[in-house]
């Protein structure tokens, strides 16, 4: 089948923000939490369902960087309405941007040439809002993040995005071009029963990585360890004079908090 616009959308499979992370040592974590399609790229896929649903007659092609596991995220994506889904599959959660750029791009050229590319502004478990530009530089592409607002027209995207200081920047880029949707740029939908079991029976297609063909690399960043947040321990309540209130206070801040 022939469609007019190819569109890729990089999902992430990531621990829900509700679940307790127990971390066992080392790098390694209790993996048998609940995880889920980072939240951040619900919306990129939400919106390249809307451009294929306006006639635009485009394919939406969901990829992601992972274990095999990995695969439930993107059957949730086929369940939401995309049309393939493509596994790059790895033996370690943890990736850094670098090589997972790396991967993406690889596996995307190989699939086909994109004429957008969407993906979450960033992960909620490394928060590293770097993959968008990565793959704008590795493709040779136009970028632009923290989106909440798109349309799409005739080769030509526009969109407004958020900057610093409750700021907002209207973008107009030429497809192809990357987009990083930030919360607020659509409502995603919810997969209905039907649709789930559908993905169910879809196929993914899985790349082992050893199969893209890339030249081994260094990792750009290596994850030492995994610690849990410290207790922040109990609040403190200072009564009595207002004067020695703010003599203890300041006395706390430089003798305990060390922070003056």
């Amino acid at each position: 089948m022939y469609f007019r616009v190819k569109i890729y959308v990089c999902v992430k499979h990531v621990p829900d923000t509700a679940a307790n992370i127990r971390p066992l040592g080392g790098t390694a974590f209790d993996e048998t939490v609940k995880f889920v399609m980072n939240p951040y790229d619900e919306y990129a896929l939400e919106q390249a369902l809307r451009i294929r649903e306006s006639g635009s007659g485009a394919e939406v092609v969901a990829v992601t960087v992972g274990k095999a596991v990995a695969a439930s995220t993107l059957r949730t994506a086929l369940a939401m309405g995309a049309d393939r889904a493509i596994l790059v599959r790895t033996d370690a959660y943890f990736a850094d941007s670098v090589e997972t750029g790396r991967l993406l791009h690889r596996a995307i050229s190989l699939d086909g040439s994109p004429d957008l590319i969407l993906t979450g502004r960033q992960s909620v478990d490394t928060e590293g809002m770097q993959i968008p530009y990565r793959l704008g530089v590795l493709f040779d592409m136009p970028v632009a993040i923290n989106v909440t607002a798109f349309s799409m027209a005739e080769g030509r995207v526009a969109v407004e995005r958020e900057i610093e200081g409750d700021l907002r920047e209207v973008i107009e880029m030429t497809t192809p071009c990357v987009v990083g949707a930030a919360k607020g740029l659509n409502r995603p939908r919810c997969p209905t029963l039907p649709d789930m079991m559908k993905a169910k029976k879809k196929e993914i297609r899985v790349i082992n990585q050893a199969d893209l063909g890339l030249p081994s690399s260094v990792p750009a960043v290596e994850l030492l360890c995994l610690q849990a947040a410290p207790d922040r321990g109990r609040g403190r309540i200072l009564e009595g004079d207002p004067e020695k209130m703010v003599r203890e206070l300041l006395r706390l801040l430089r003798e305990e908090a060390k922070v003056l």
